[in-house]
């Protein structure tokens, strides 16, 4: 490619990963960044590793100075706890605002500075549309990420810089693993028409298309990567199908 790099935050992580594959297999130069050193990741996808904490203020203008201009840049550093209402600290609602929505916002505004053209990228979730028990920092913060892409897509518009936000749900990994319990997997298996949770590589095969040359009049967009997750409603289970009429 001659353009910039790709930068993909979160590398580290199994969805980070993938999506640096996904773009290196697409011909980009790929930087992976992680607050925890990404150069094992980095060396599997054949990317550069860059560790870094994006929720110092400086953090971006030194990302970039060693980069260079990207020509993708893709946000998906998140944290997030399944916490009740009551738990929430103040501590721990800007924990999650600082990595989920200051940290893009930030490393956004700079590398469009120095964008020609290009992409963003940023990896929110089914969370930010649809709420659930215990994601009052992380739902909200997706949201916001949501709306953060809708208002950089107008803003940037005139660079030739397209902003579009990919929302995963529940993804296949050590993270669900290790985060959502029997019961919890159950009930979301329950909510989604596919009856399974994502695969990274799904999920970055959206972020890869894009940030491909198909997708330069795409903009603005939240594109859903959840097994129909978001458009179920009542009957998202088998068997309602079988005798009695739908009223309002």
């Amino acid at each position: 490619m001659t353009h910039g790099p790709a930068i993909v935050t979160g590398g580290a992580g199994t969805l980070g990963r993938a999506i640096g594959a996904a773009l290196a297999g697409d011909g980009w130069r790929v930087v992976l960044v992680d607050r925890t050193d990404p150069g094992d990741a980095a060396a599997a996808v054949g990317a550069e590793a860059v560790a870094l904490d994006l929720t110092d203020a400086d953090a971006p203008a030194r990302l970039l100075d060693r980069t260079g201009a990207p020509g993708a840049l893709i946000n998906c550093a998140g944290i997030g706890r399944i916490l009740g209402w009551e738990a929430v600290t103040p501590a721990l609602w800007s924990e999650v605002m600082a990595v989920n929505l200051t940290a893009p916002m930030f490393l956004t505004q700079a590398a469009a500075a120095r964008m020609r053209s290009g992409a963003v990228v940023n990896i929110a979730s089914v969370s930010g549309v649809r709420a659930g028990f215990g994601r009052l920092c992380y739902g909200t913060s997706k949201a916001a990420l949501i709306h953060l892409t809708r208002q950089f897509a107008v803003e940037l518009a005139p660079r030739d810089i397209t902003v579009n936000a990919v929302l995963p749900g529940p993804v296949e990994g050590p993270l669900a693993h290790g985060t959502h319990p029997p019961a919890q997997v159950a009930d979301y298996l329950s909510q989604i028409p596919q009856r399974r949770y994502a695969r990274a590589e799904e999920v970055a095969a959206a972020v890869a298309f894009l940030c491909g040359p198909g997708a330069r009049h795409v903009t603005g967009q939240a594109l859903a990567v959840d097994g129909g997750y978001l458009a179920a409603g009542v009957g998202a289970t088998e068997g309602w199908t079988e005798g009695g009429d739908t009223h309002a």
